[in-house]
C-alpha cells in the first residue's frame, strides 16, 4: 500500500479505535506537537487537531466530572456541572472513576460516606488519584472528607487527605441552626453567593499552601461563626462549607470546571 495523503488518513483514523498508552491516556497531535490526553477527552467528535500525517481528527472539549453517587445532592451537582460546561457523570466503581476528569463529592453525612467508600471499594482508588493530582470539589461532608484532619468525627473515618485543613465537623449546630448568608468568594466574581448551610463543618485551622477563598461575614445571625473559613482551594482541590447546588447559582461549580479544564488542556510534547 502506498502513503495516504493527510485527508485520506484522517477518514482511515476516524474509522479506527485511538490507540491507547495507558488505562486513561492517548496519544494526540496538536499544531505544537504530540501531548497526551484523558480517554474521556478522546471522543472524536468534539475537538479539532490534526494527526502526525496532516489529517483533521477531533478530541472532547468537555471535561468529563464524576459525582461521588454514595449520597447526598447527586442530581443537583450534576445540573449544575453540566450547566458549567462540563460532561457529568455518577460514581459509583471504582471503573467509573477511572473514567473522569474530576470527581464532586457532595453533601450527606460524612461518617457514613466515610464507611460507603469503603464498602464499594472507592476509599484506595480516590485517595490514589487525588495524589495523582486529580482535580474535586467537595461540598459540606464532602469538604470533610477531603480534609487531613476533622474535629468531632468518629474514631473509624476516613480521610482522603488532599486538603491540609482542620475541619470541625458539624460546626454550625444541629439542623435546626442551619441558616443562609451572602458571602464574597474569591474567584467567583464581583456579586456575593447566597451560601445555604446545613449541619456545615467550617475550617479551624488551613495550611500555609491553602487559599482561603470565603469567610462567614460579621453579621447579627452569623454569631459565633463570624469570620470563621467556609470555602478554601489548595491546587486543583476546591470545598466548601455550604452547599452552591441548591441555590441555582453555578460560579462555585464554574470555578471548579475552570480547574478541571486546566488539568486536561493539551500537555505538549
Amino acid at each position: 500500500m502506498g502513503i495516504l495523503d493527510g485527508s485520506t488518513r484522517a477518514a482511515e483514523l476516524q474509522r479506527r479505535p485511538v490507540r491507547m498508552l495507558d488505562p486513561r491516556r492517548c496519544r494526540f497531535r496538536g499544531a505544537a506537537g504530540f501531548a497526551v490526553l484523558p480517554v474521556s477527552r478522546c471522543c472524536r467528535s468534539d475537538v479539532l487537531g490534526n494527526d502526525e500525517f496532516g489529517g483533521r481528527i477531533r478530541v472532547n472539549a468537555r471535561p468529563t466530572i464524576g459525582v461521588l453517587a454514595l449520597q447526598g445532592d447527586v442530581r443537583e451537582h450534576s445540573g449544575a456541572l453540566e450547566r458549567a460546561g462540563a460532561t457529568a457523570v455518577p460514581v459509583r466503581r471504582p471503573d467509573e472513576l477511572a473514567r473522569v476528569d474530576g470527581l464532586v463529592l457532595p453533601g450527606g453525612e460524612s461518617t457514613t460516606m466515610s464507611r460507603l467508600l469503603v464498602t464499594f471499594g472507592l476509599l484506595e482508588p480516590i485517595r490514589e488519584r487525588l495524589a495523582a493530582g486529580m482535580p474535586a470539589y467537595g461540598s459540606c461532608a464532602g469538604m470533610i472528607l477531603l480534609a487531613r484532619t476533622v474535629l468531632d468525627g468518629r474514631p473509624d473515618q476516613e480521610q482522603l487527605g488532599a486538603l491540609d485543613v482542620v475541619v470541625r465537623r458539624n460546626a454550625f449546630g444541629r439542623q435546626v441552626d442551619s441558616f443562609e448568608a451572602d458571602l464574597a468568594v474569591a474567584g467567583a466574581g464581583d456579586h456575593p453567593v447566597h451560601a445555604v448551610f446545613i449541619r456545615a463543618p467550617w475550617v479551624e485551622k488551613a495550611g500555609e499552601d491553602v487559599e482561603v477563598l470565603a469567610r462567614v461575614p460579621h453579621t447579627a445571625e452569623a454569631g459565633d461563626a463570624a469570620d470563621r473559613i467556609v470555602a478554601v482551594r489548595q491546587g486543583r482541590v476546591l470545598a466548601t462549607a455550604f452547599h452552591p447546588e441548591l441555590t441555582g447559582d453555578d460560579r462555585v461549580h464554574r470555578l471548579f470546571v475552570g480547574l478541571a479544564e486546566e488539568d486536561v488542556d493539551l500537555e505538549e510534547r
